[in-house]
Order: structure tokens, then C-alpha cells, then sequence
């Protein structure tokens, strides 16, 4: 038992406590209620990842059985998601099991991180090959274009993003690659034409020039950056950030709790969470690359690369640098389901390092 707390990455533990404690304070001071409940949140999610961690992933990580049906129960739930008559903030991204609400999207992440691991661990020289790169982007496009429906888009771009990450990891077929990159500008090209409501284009293009509809669409955006711009290098302490306590900067507990933390506490605050971000990912790429198989270290990586999409997107559009799509920091933003995810897949690459180091 001592042998295994001592391999412990107690640095991956550490980041999360550092995350936890900036959410929390900025929880605090914006939303009691909040607050409580990721408390809540924060104590499963690190049971999970110290328990968890002791489960023997590398017998259940080989069980074809295990990632089919978790992604195929994850696209079920996707779909069973957009059969609801009811929405939360105006989509269908939810589901309300026994009081609670459960976002079925981050369930499907977390099964294509196992599917994609296994699927390019055995098939990582021939990546490339059109039957390759077909069969693994319809495992993405599913899911991805059952979330686009419900409305949400940040979810969709980052299911997305993991199947392009792990063909990049897998090396790169020039050829194939640029056809690729044409062949998304065409999808992108049609869905914006005939798929996305005039409010969907509108939330897309609004960062390019946010003064056409500073009361409307760039409402949100506007209000993030002046919270963030008004900051300065300290901030303005504890409950002294005015966009955040008179209630001008909307979702102050999810997609822009950044904006709201680094009002009160200034770009050393923002720096701070950034370098911890960083560093949660500079320790599973490093458990990824000493794992001692391919299966394995596609899982880290593909760890590392699931906290650096939500980290881009977030804090790019908190900073009105891209479109606002809904993605929450994970272990910041307020949300049980992202902490779930994050903690199952935190509680497996914990599980890789103690196997690296056995």
C-alpha cells in the first residue's frame, strides 16, 4: 500500500486541489448554492480517481465488450437526450436522473478515448489508410452530429477534435491530410448553409466583430472582457468584481467562470490556473509517454489532449479570441457530469503510472 501511495502522482493531485480551491473561492463569491454542491462534486470525483486507480484497467481496457457498449450506451443516451421535450438553456444536452442532471456528451468522451486508444494501438502504422481513417471518424461523427442537434456545438467540436488528435498522434499522410482538411471546410461550408439557425451563425461570427450586437448575441462575450480587461494585476478581491457581483457577466459558474475568477483575482490569478492546466497535462503526457504499452499511453495522451481542447476553447472564448460554444474548464467550471468524466479518466491514467512503476 505504501508502495503505491508513493507512485501516486501526487502532482496530478496537487494541480486538481489548485483548480478546486480557485473554484471554489470564485463559487463563493459569486454563488453560494454552487459552491455546496461542486463541493459535492469535488469529494466523488477525487474518490473516484484515489479509488479508482486500484481497479485493474489494463484487464477491463482489453475487453472489447466494455468500450462497445460504454460508447454505444453513450450514443444511446446522446439520442435518448434529443427525444426529451424539454430544455436547459435552450438545449437538450441533459438528462434528469433522479433530480439529477446528467450530460450524456461527457460519458461519450470518455468512451472514445478508450475506443480511439485501442483502435490506433493496433492499428498506428496504417493509420492512414482510407479504411482507417473512415472506420475511426464515424465512431467521432456519430455522437458528434447527435450533440450538434440538440443544440451544442462545444461538445460536438471537441468529440471532434479527440478523433483528429489521435490521427495526429498516429502520424501524418500529407496527401490524405490535405484532402481531409478540404473535406471538413466542405462539411463546415454545408452545415453552416443548411444545418445552423440564424442564432448559431450569429454566436459564431459575433467574436469577429462583437460591436454589431453588444445587448444581444455579444452580450456575453463583451462582458467577459471587460471583466477580464478591468482586472488589472491583482484583481479587484474577494466579491469586489462589479461584472461578476451585479450579475452582468452571464454563466459566471460555467462557461465563463475564468473571466469571473481572474476579475477578482487579476492576471495572477489567470496565469495561475493557466500554468496548473499546463501542468495537469504536461504529468499525463509524461505518464503516456513511460506506459508500457501503446493502449495505455494513447489513453494518457488522449487525457491530455481531451484537458487542452476544453482549456483552448474555454479561455479562447473568455477572452473573445473564439466563438462562445459552451465548453467548461474541467475541475473549475461549475458541473457534475465534467467532473465525473474527468475523474474516471484521471483515475485510469493514475492506474497507467502505478503499472509504469511496478
Amino acid at each position: 500500500m505504501m508502495r503505491s501511495l508513493r507512485n501516486f502522482d501526487w502532482g496530478i493531485i496537487a494541480g486538481l486541489c489548485v483548480l478546486a480551491a480557485a473554484s471554489l473561492v470564485s463559487l463563493a463569491s459569486s454563488n453560494i448554492a454552487f459552491f455546496w454542491r461542486q463541493i459535492v462534486w469535488y469529494v466523488i470525483g477525487f474518490f473516484i480517481i484515489i479509488v479508482g486507480s486500484r481497479f485493474d484497467w489494463r484487464w477491463l481496457g482489453s475487453q472489447g465488450w466494455f468500450r462497445q457498449g460504454l460508447y454505444w450506451v453513450s450514443v444511446g443516451l446522446v439520442l435518448f437526450s434529443n427525444l426529451q421535450s424539454g430544455t436547459i438553456r435552450g438545449t437538450k444536452s441533459w438528462i434528469s436522473i433522479a433530480g439529477i442532471q446528467f450530460e450524456p456528451g461527457e460519458l461519450t468522451k470518455l468512451a472514445l478515448i478508450l475506443i480511439f486508444a485501442d483502435f490506433f494501438a493496433r492499428r498506428h502504422i496504417h493509420a492512414w489508410r482510407a479504411k482507417n481513417i473512415i472506420t475511426s471518424f464515424l465512431y467521432a461523427a456519430l455522437p458528434a452530429g447527435l450533440i450538434a442537434i440538440h443544440p451544442d456545438l462545444g461538445s460536438a467540436t471537441i468529440v471532434m477534435s479527440l478523433w483528429f488528435g489521435y490521427m495526429l498522434m498516429s502520424g501524418v499522410h500529407v496527401k490524405r491530410f490535405l484532402l481531409g482538411v478540404g473535406v471538413v471546410v466542405l462539411a463546415a461550408a454545408l452545415m453552416w448553409s443548411f444545418f445552423l439557425k440564424p442564432y448559431q451563425r450569429d454566436r459564431i461570427t459575433s467574436f469577429l466583430s462583437p460591436e454589431r450586437d453588444p445587448l444581444g448575441v455579444s452580450y456575453n462575450v463583451i462582458q467577459a472582457k471587460i471583466a477580464i480587461g478591468s482586472a488589472g494585476f491583482w484583481g479587484k478581491g474577494f466579491m469586489m468584481g462589479t461584472q461578476t457581483q451585479f450579475k452582468f457577466l452571464p454563466e459566471s459558474q460555467t462557461d465563463f467562470l475564468f473571466a469571473a475568477f481572474v476579475e477578482e483575482w487579476g492576471f495572477v490569478g489567470g496565469i495561475l490556473v493557466l500554468l496548473t492546466f499546463l501542468f495537469i497535462v504536461y504529468r499525463l503526457i509524461s505518464i503516456g509517454l513511460r506506459a508500457r504499452d501503446n493502449y495505455f499511453r494513447l489513453i494518457s495522451l488522449g487525457g491530455g489532449l481531451f484537458f487542452v481542447v476544453h482549456l483552448f476553447i474555454n479561455v479562447g472564448a473568455n477572452l473573445g479570441l473564439l466563438p462562445v460554444a459552451g465548453v467548461t474548464l474541467p475541475f473549475f467550471s461549475y458541473g457534475g457530469s465534467n467532473i465525473l468524466t474527468s475523474s474516471i479518466i484521471l483515475s485510469i491514467i493514475q492506474h497507467i503510472k502505478l503499472e509504469s512503476s511496478a
